[in-house]
């Protein structure tokens, strides 16, 4: 990847990753629990949103890797489920929604891209709609993974009755090891999957 390449990359990153966790605090909210915005987590400013490790970390090893995507989190929004008028069906929705926003941007850009090629566009306009239907594809794809703090976790505790409190606080303490097994040695499944969902919908070759 070029270094050119790259901050496009990380600025689409970022950028992705707070509509991430703005659709979790919306949800939240629509539900409801109005956390998100008491703690000022209802805001563009990428500040508020970046993790350390998930935001920074990670993406720049990725990229000294010169890995083929980038991918990476931020800080979970705070929510109370207690505060959801639904608590079971609101859980669900605030732990989708993040994933449901990526795969929506990715969409809008991909037919996008469908519906405009062999026409004259501006240079570089293919170039930057795919690094963010590339971004958004994989931030949905890699949140899928059911390990904290990614929302495949969440979503399958969802699903959990309460007297799997236990097993989940156990996987919850492992979850960080968990993560750094999974993207050392398990982040290539990834890019097959990446590469027919992008393909399906932009018509391009990844």
């Amino acid at each position: 990847m070029q270094a050119a390449d790259s901050v496009f990359y990380i600025i689409i990153l970022i950028m992705s990753i707070v509509i991430h966790e703005m659709s979790h605090g919306f949800t939240a909210e629509y539900f409801g629990d109005k956390t998100a915005r008491f703690a000022g987590r209802l805001t563009l400013n990428p500040i508020k949103h970046l993790d350390l490790f998930g935001s920074i970390i990670l993406p720049a090893f990725l990229v000294l890797t010169h890995s083929p995507f980038l991918f990476g989190w931020a800080k979970p929004v705070p929510y109370n489920p207690n505060n959801l008028s639904n608590k079971r069906l609101g859980t669900l929705a605030v732990a989708s929604a993040g994933v449901i926003a990526n795969f929506c941007i990715a969409i809008i850009f991909g037919i996008i891209i469908r519906f405009t090629l062999g026409l004259t566009l501006p240079q570089g306009f293919y170039f930057i709609t795919s690094i963010i239907v590339v971004v958004n594809l994989t931030l949905g794809i890699f949140n899928l993974v059911p390990i904290p703090p990614l929302d495949g976790s969440k979503i399958l505790f969802s699903f959990l009755p309460e007297s799997a409190f236990s097993f989940i606080h156990t996987y919850e303490r492992y979850s960080l090891i968990l993560l750094i097994i999974f993207v050392v040695y398990f982040s290539d499944f990834i890019f097959p999957i990446l590469s027919f969902l992008f393909t399906s919908i932009t018509g391009l070759a990844f």
